[in-house]
């Protein structure tokens, strides 16, 4: 049986921690910063994790993550 491909635009973007979350970065950090405030930004600026329930499917699509 062959491999299986891994969704190459979601493995950029999604990285799987040793516990199984999905570790993402926020969006609304890449342009028009002069209109967001430094709070918001500031908030931008952590990784967070997906919920569980959409994190599967990022699973799915990232098979040897």
């Amino acid at each position: 049986m062959g491999k299986i491909k891994s969704h190459k635009a979601s493995a950029k973007r999604f990285t799987l921690t040793k516990s199984g979350k999905v570790k993402m970065n926020h969006m609304g950090r890449r342009h028009n910063l002069g209109i967001k405030n430094t709070k918001r930004k500031r908030g931008l600026r952590k990784a967070s994790y997906m919920s569980e329930a959409t994190a599967r499917n990022i699973k799915t699509i990232l098979p040897y993550a």
